[in-house]
């Protein structure tokens, strides 16, 4: 390959020394941290036209491959309108526009069309784009919205009068949550410092220069969430860290009112709320780590008055619960597959949602009514397009209302999902979604991509991608790895991946890789993982585990300095994250991590084919990370496989915002591991 021959940029080494727990810490490119440094800019861009230099090859690819995409997708396009307060709100896209556009009709969908927000028309001669909040008056005439236009997550609050179309002079920088009182001229919002916690709430009254502080969180493992009840009557007021959850409570038609505790903090309980009539309904996790159901009289709040409505099950996770006025709505997971329950208040009848495939997502949808007999969900697989679905409870059907439109002739018939499950080292069963075009591994292994994540106790969506046919339709299979510290099986199963036993999300996926070699799906040399991330993290440390068990990685904004991050407090997220990861300061947690952080333990061996990514915006894992990685790794790696750095030099954490955009990238990616399969 004459990419080869190209010799990649060196980063400049200059000495830093630091001596932690008595082992002293060398790191020759902390100064790439320094964002506005000349030599900074200089090397990333560097390092983006190696990449391009050596990817050019596979340009012709890439351009197949976005195009082939691209067909498959309905440029202009409609989301499913959902009722709220006598109008029908959706979103709508056009062909060659980058961005939605949201849009309403007051009273039926055969009346003229307001558009709310042109996203396209905010967006005009900005690189980045993305819209945080997006709120509407009880009284349909204001929105409430904030946009951030360079992807550090730095939302801006503006106001726009939906009867005129103008903004309004309120215009507050910094945002988090946004939530209207009921009055229709009252706001409130949450607001970060400089670590990027959400730590103040605030109350802002439309016209007023002045804003009054309500709430202040001076617990740094805190952040604060706000918003609406779904009765409307109540706003809700969230402290959490990842362990433990306080909420406070104000009636939205008094926001001059006094804001009362609905249940004190206690360390490892964590709850949320909501109300219907004179009670507050909390899932919460004080008996079991996987969450019981409880009322308490609003008069009385206190958890001594509680009456247990769900109990917790060990074998069930109690994901969520939606009120409304005459029942209320389940979502849990079971072996890992998610389940949707309604129950009517008056009778006690259940309704159960049923669900065939072996690997799917079921997720209750947009529902703002609370005066209904019907639930919209939504539903999809590896192999079934994205569905909303309205289930009507007086009938006990289901009404298809929209399936996402794969152009081009795609039928489900040709492929196929399973979950399969690998043996942890300590004997786990790992789950496994694969999803592949009939045929597969009929010729032998063939190429397989396997993905994970395994943080946070999110479990890793089992989602239809109309994009990963390009990979599917040449013969290549896909798989997730459902690794402990996700959140597939509960609370525990996120506790076996966090702490100080993170090791396992680790063991796990090489778990999962050598079942899937072992069973003849793959071969090591056909073997490409990728991850993004927490996810990132698992490829820089599975790569350094294991280096000879993967013929290449794309790796999206990876968390791979994890001691480094975790010991500067001043960075974003990081006083939060001690829950999840440990703090390196105690002597211990710090030895723990150092065992896996992936830029701690580089060495010289062989490591496979690395396609590492980020944005140089990036609030949640910061750019200077992977390009450290990428600067150390070039020092030591022995062998002649591409290691490419690729910087979005304008966007954030999620990458490009446009769609367009956003295919592109996919694009490159998808290039990057056909090559390295010798696929066309």
């Amino acid at each position: 390959m004459i990419a080869r021959r190209l010799k990649p940029p060196v980063a400049q080494r200059i000495p830093k020394t630091d001596i932690v727990h008595g082992e002293t810490r060398h790191d020759d490119y902390y100064w790439l941290r320094e964002k506005e440094r000349p030599a900074v800019t200089a090397y990333l861009k560097a390092e983006n036209d190696y990449a391009d230099a050596l990817l050019r090859h596979t340009r012709p690819m890439q351009e197949t491959l976005y195009r082939e995409m691209l067909s498959r997708i309905r440029e202009t396009d409609l989301s499913v309108p959902y009722p709220d307060r006598g109008y029908y709100y959706y979103y709508r896209t056009e062909e060659d526009k980058q961005y939605e556009i949201h849009c309403r009709k007051r009273g039926t969908l055969d009346a003229p069309e307001e558009v709310t927000l042109d996203l396209n028309a905010l967006a005009a001669g900005k690189p980045f784009l993305s819209l945080g909040p997006y709120h509407i008056s009880d009284d349909g005439r204001l929105l409430a919205y904030a946009t951030d236009e360079t992807g550090f997550r730095e939302y801006t609050l503006y106001v726009k009068d939906l009867r005129t179309g103008e903004l309004l002079a309120d215009v507050i920088p910094k945002v988090g949550a946004v939530v209207w009182a009921a009055d229709n001229h009252t706001l409130f919002y949450t607001t970060e410092d400089d670590a990027k916690r959400q730590y103040r709430l605030y109350r802002h009254i439309l016209g007023q220069s002045e804003d009054t502080l309500v709430y202040e969180e001076t617990d740094e493992l805190f952040n604060l969430f706000a918003r609406r009840t779904r009765s409307g009557v109540y706003i809700l007021l969230a402290s959490g860290s990842h362990t433990t959850t306080e909420v406070r409570y104000l009636r939205a038609d008094a926001p001059q009112g006094t804001w009362k505790v609905l249940a004190p903090r206690m360390q490892d309980v964590e709850y949320d709320a909501d109300h219907r009539g004179d009670l507050f309904y909390l899932r919460i996790n004080d008996t079991g780590r996987n969450f019981r159901l409880i009322s308490v009289p609003v008069a009385d709040p206190r958890r001594e008055a509680c009456v247990e409505i769900l109990p917790h099950r060990a074998d069930v996770m109690f994901e969520d619960v939606d009120l409304f006025e005459n029942h209320w709505v389940v979502s849990e997971r079971h072996n890992g597959l998610p389940k949707i329950r309604l129950i009517e208040f008056d009778t006690g009848k259940t309704h159960d949602l049923s669900f065939s495939e072996p690997v799917y997502e079921a997720f209750v949808s947009t529902n703002r009514e609370w005066k209904t007999r019907t639930l919209r969900y939504g539903y999809e697989s590896l192999i079934t397009p994205r569905s909303i679905f309205e289930y009507d409870m007086d009938t006990g059907t289901s009404t298809l209302l929209k399936q996402t439109e794969v152009l081009g002739g795609y039928n489900a018939s040709g492929y196929a999902s399973e979950r399969l499950y690998a043996a942890a080292e300590d004997g786990t069963a790992i789950p496994i979604s694969m999803v592949y075009r009939k045929g597969f591994g009929k010729n032998g292994p063939g190429p397989l991509l396997l993905t994970g994540y395994g943080a946070y106790g999110w479990p890793s969506p089992v989602i239809f991608s109309s994009l990963r046919l390009s990979l599917l339709d040449r013969g290549v299979a896909i798989c997730i790895a459902h690794v402990r510290g996700g959140g597939e099986l509960g609370k525990t199963w996120h506790d076996q991946g966090r702490m100080r036993h993170k090791i396992n999300t680790f063991t796990d996926f090489i778990a999962c890789a050598e079942f899937l070699t072992r069973k003849g799906c793959t071969t090591p040399d056909r073997l490409i993982i990728e991850g993004g991330s927490a996810g990132g993290l698992l490829m820089g440390t599975v790569v350094n585990m294991r280096p000879d068990l993967f013929c290449a990685a794309v790796v999206h904004v990876p968390f791979v300095d994890v001691i480094n991050t975790m010991l500067d407090d001043s960075l974003p997220l990081t006083v939060g994250e001690y829950e999840e990861w440990g703090n390196p300061q105690n002597p211990e947690d710090y030895a723990y991590i150092r065992r896996y952080c992936p830029y701690s333990n580089l060495r010289p061996v062989d490591y496979p084919a690395l396609l590492v990514k980020t944005s140089l915006n990036d609030s949640q894992v910061m750019y200077w990370e992977p390009a450290k990685y990428v600067a150390r790794l070039r020092t030591l790696k022995t062998d002649r496989n591409p290691l490419l750095l690729v910087t979005n030099m304008g966007a954030g954490h999620s990458g490009a915002s446009g769609r367009y955009d956003r295919l592109r990238e996919i694009a490159l990616d998808y290039a990057f591991m056909l090559d390295r399969w010798g696929v066309q």
